[in-house]
């Protein structure tokens, strides 16, 4: 099952408890928000994922913006979780920083849920899985130590990273942004968000290519360089380490070429 979210709350409405009732993926497609669960807070952005496992209890958060959030949430009956695989340590995570092995399938998601694609959601949500599994086995989540001051910076930062993905970027460009030394803006991104600036920067234009090759309008030449990436070479390197298959493969997944599905499938842990 695959439910669209989108939140209009902000930072003037008071926080309330939650409790998943399905074991779930959700794609943060726009915007961020917090999130406290199991003790912890959380920040997430776009190109994260919120993770829930059935009964836990969750708050969400919108202290540090104001401009609401959108996620597209796949959710898994029991049975289908336990295919899946993954074990209830990573169902119960709660976020996956924005990475792009997960936010390039997250993208060609939201396609499908858009229209621009010819696979089915239940297709993309099983490809989703699958790469959930491989990205969670083994890694432990980092509780983020931060005062609320930094998170609201550290927010800003991706958001302007997320607005600015196409233009040339700078470090110190961005922590000017936010008021910050360059070393101490780095160290602190990193510790919030769960990765550094060019990564996420990086990520950035990965999924705003993704979402473009899920549409005929341009070449994939135009769509590296709008995208932000200096040439091609570059753009088709970065692409296929990210997404496993090179940017003419994607858009022949995102039109519904069902042999390059089964590969991908038969690549990752599912079974």
């Amino acid at each position: 099952m695959a439910i669209d979210y989108r939140c209009l709350a902000n930072a003037a409405d008071p926080p309330f408890e939650e409790v998943h009732e399905y074991h779930s993926l959700s794609f943060v497609r726009r915007g961020s928000f917090g999130c406290r669960a199991h003790g912890s807070s959380f920040e997430l952005a776009a190109g994260g994922f919120f993770i829930g496992f059935p009964g836990d209890a969750f708050t969400c958060t919108h202290d540090h913006h104001d401009g609401g959030d959108e996620c597209l949430s796949f959710q898994f009956s029991p049975e289908l979780a336990d295919e899946i695989g993954a074990d209830t340590e990573a169902w119960r995570r709660v976020t996956i920083p924005p990475i792009a092995p997960l936010a390039m399938l997250g993208a060609l998601a939201q396609s499908v849920a858009d229209g621009h694609s010819e696979l089915s959601l239940d297709e993309a949500g099983m490809l989703l899985a699958a790469r959930f599994v491989d990205v969670t086995r083994g890694e432990r989540r980092i509780p983020v130590r931060a005062t609320d001051r930094d998170r609201r910076r550290c927010v800003e930062a991706a958001m302007w990273l997320n607005g600015h993905a196409g233009d040339p970027v700078k470090l110190e460009d961005v922590a000017a942004e936010v008021g910050l030394s360059t070393l101490h803006f780095l160290r602190l991104f990193a510790q919030v968000m769960q990765t550094t600036p060019h990564r996420y920067l990086i990520l950035c234009r990965l999924r705003r290519a993704a979402e473009l090759l899920a549409r005929p309008d341009h070449s994939v030449t135009e769509i590296g360089l709008d995208s932000g990436f200096e040439d091609l070479s570059n753009f088709e390197r970065t692409f296929k380490r990210a997404a496993g298959v090179s940017p003419g493969r994607y858009r022949r997944l995102s039109r519904g070429d069902r042999k390059i599905l089964q590969d991908r499938l038969a690549a990752t842990a599912i079974t």
